[in-house]
């Protein structure tokens, strides 16, 4: 490992201050450490931010707020997010282990790095390590990579399992940098990789995430995240959707519907949704909406198959939303 310094920050305003001047944050540390260890990521000066009070879970005017500093494990517990907010909770329990869970924070869930296996090995091309070098997983191993806002620079999909879910149930988050406050939604703080895959997300320089909230909604509690993976044990998602549906009077009056494992980020299937606006809750109508999510994608020789096990996906997720009383 690089040598580098450590300092401990006392305010928010410290900290931005500090990575304003080219530090990094450092929460939990259970992706930062394993790049630094690997020397993938290189940084000189490190931020330590657990001290601010950013860890609060709250509820404000019917709003989950989730603080950026909780840990995956207390959100999955809390009684407000598994009451309001069941899709959430599940999203965290199947996105990593227990111990990862008490460790991790929610904001450096979100900024999690790829897991393509090129990015984290130094004598292989990797636009998002090196800028320019090229795409080693194009002609490689890509059984597990993006067929959803590729390019020809970099088809890595985003990692998080939690984004997705934030991202169906249109969950803002409130950043403070240097420049003040602003809030965006959850899902534009994710980038496609175009020809600069190494900016992955939106925030500016010195930039801290404060919070993530989600509003509540009549499709909140009928939820569910499911997740296809190698194995059931601690894994990344091959293909998995977060649902979320408001059914009355035997009509789906609104679908909520993103998918991991599949895009380069987050991918709401907005067309998913529109289809199944006014239909039965019933396999027919999933299955032809679920085709729309494919619609769009760019497979390649190994992953051709996440074009079969997506629809297959949504439609699941859909028969499990729409089983919750």
């Amino acid at each position: 490992m690089i040598p580098f310094t450590l300092e401990k920050a006392r305010s928010a305003e410290q900290a931005i201050a500090t990575a304003a001047a080219d530090a990094r944050y450092i929460a939990g540390g259970t992706t930062l450490i394993d790049l630094m260890r690997e020397e993938v990521e290189r940084p000189e000066r490190l931020v330590d931010i657990n001290a601010l009070p950013l860890a609060e879970i709250r509820v404000e005017n019917d709003v989950l707020v989730i603080g950026a500093l909780a840990r995956m494990a207390d959100v999955a517990a809390h009684p407000e997010v598994q009451a309001r907010q069941p899709l959430i909770a599940e999203s965290l329990i199947e996105g990593a282990s227990p111990q990862l869970r008490n460790m991790a924070s929610i904001g450096g869930n979100l900024l999690q790095r790829v897991r393509c296996p090129y990015f984290r090995m130094l004598d292989a091309p990797c636009n998002k390590r090196d800028p320019g070098s090229g795409c080693s997983a194009l002609d490689g191993l890509h059984a597990g990579h993006a067929i959803l806002g590729t390019s020809d620079h970099c088809i890595a999909t985003h990692p998080s399992d939690l984004a997705v879910a934030l991202v169906a149930l249109d969950a803002t988050m409130r950043v403070l940098g240097p420049q003040g406050e602003r809030s965006f939604p959850v899902e534009d703080l994710f980038r496609l990789p175009g020809n600069a895959p190494h900016l992955e997300h939106t925030l500016l320089p010195g930039e801290l995430i404060i919070d993530v909230q989600v509003p509540a909604g009549a499709y909140s509690r009928r939820a569910r995240y499911l997740k296809v993976r190698d194995r059931a044990s601690y894994e990344f998602a091959l293909v998995s959707a977060a649902v979320a549906l408001d059914i009355e009077g035997g009509q789906i009056r609104q679908a909520r519907i993103a998918t991991g494992g599949v895009g380069t980020r987050p991918w709401r299937m907005r067309a998913v949704e529109e289809a199944l606006a006014g239909k039965p809750p019933q396999r027919q109508a999933f299955e032809a909406a679920a085709q729309l999510a494919v619609r769009e994608a760019r497979p390649l020789r190994d992953n051709h198959y996440k074009m079969e096990l997506l629809p297959r996906t949504i439609v699941r997720a859909l028969e499990l939303a729409g089983e919750v009383a």
